[in-house]
């Protein structure tokens, strides 16, 4: 069996799924705060119940908010603050005594979905999460394409593409820089955008819902991001030209997403039609943790790889 764990910022999920992908068990814990070593010990504690509960040993892997530095085999790029700097695959490959695989959650969501998700009758499948944040994953031929840099398909770190006006220079992002993806694409950004015309600080289910019920303000404001996002999707089909774009996130719930960007991607595409599907994820909140099972369906090579062994 492969076991999955999703390490977010206030829980740790891990799942066990069988060799054709049926769910064999799940369980929740809360994540330790701040502290790395209770991280770490968690995680192993999470593994030795799960494996207790169904009575035999599974490979196991781990997505994380953030990435495994090739350069230096420390995380990187994590939200999750306590963990950067250390080796998290290799210490909680001493603490389970075997290897284990850690990557992206961005990554482990597009892997998911590519592998018996949404996009599963594609080669090549861009995932994109529109939550909190903004990310992206890309899997070729059933593998995550990682990079020498560990930061392909960081979708949400690149500037919006053909800015209005209005756009300029854009919102500070955590990164440092000012107009990147994220700052437009978010859940937090779609409502930050809404509130200057209305003076209502209202989260993004809600407006989307305004917006089928008519109201003019929202309509405006979801307008505003579909052809945002309609924009940003473009770039990614201009350089990859994937089978399949999948959703994913909080965002990714409004379904109007699915009618309208569609129909704006031609204008952005540089071809003389642009039919790439843009779908739902089929396993919602589940992707991500099941994509870092299925982190085991293949063995690492450079750049195209699903993850690292220690």
């Amino acid at each position: 069996m492969r076991i999955g764990i999703d390490l977010g910022g206030t829980k740790i999920e891990g799942i066990a799924i069988a060799d054709d992908g049926r769910e064999l068990t799940r369980l929740r814990i809360p994540t330790p705060k701040g502290e790395y070593e209770a991280v770490v010990e968690a995680l192993a504690a999470l593994v030795a119940t799960i494996e207790k509960e169904l009575g035999r040993q599974g490979t196991v892997g781990v997505g994380i908010p953030g990435a495994v530095s090739p350069a230096t085999g420390l995380v990187k790029n994590a939200n999750s603050v306590c963990l950067i700097g250390h080796p998290l695959d290799k210490d909680l490959s001493v603490a389970l005594g075997r290897p284990v695989r850690v990557a992206n959650d961005a990554n482990c969501f597009a892997l998911s979905e590519a592998t018996d998700g949404a996009g599963a009758a594609g080669q090549v499948v861009f995932g994109v999460i529109l939550g909190t944040g903004v990310g992206g994953g890309i899997v070729v031929g059933g593998r995550v394409l990682t990079g020498p840099l560990a930061i392909a398909g960081e979708w949400g770190h690149n500037p919006m593409a053909w800015p209005r006006d209005d756009e300029r220079p854009g919102h500070l992002c955590y990164c440092g820089q000012r107009g990147c993806i994220e700052t437009f694409l978010s859940g937090p950004s779609l409502s930050r955008d809404h509130r200057p015309a209305t003076g209502q600080a209202l989260a993004a289910p809600e407006i989307a819902a305004l917006a089928e019920a008519g109201n003019r303000d929202a309509l405006a404001t979801m307008a505003r991001y579909e052809d945002r996002l309609a924009r940003a999707l473009a770039v990614v089909v201009n350089i990859l030209d994937p089978d399949c774009i999948v959703l994913g996130g909080g965002v990714s719930n409004i379904d109007r997403l699915y009618r309208e960007v569609p129909r704006l991607l031609p204008k952005y595409v540089f071809s003389d039609v642009a039919t790439t599907p843009i779908v739902k994820a089929k396993h919602g909140d589940s992707s991500g943790v099941r994509g870092a099972a299925w982190l085991w369906t293949g063995s690492a090579s450079k750049g195209l790889q699903v993850g690292r062994d220690h």
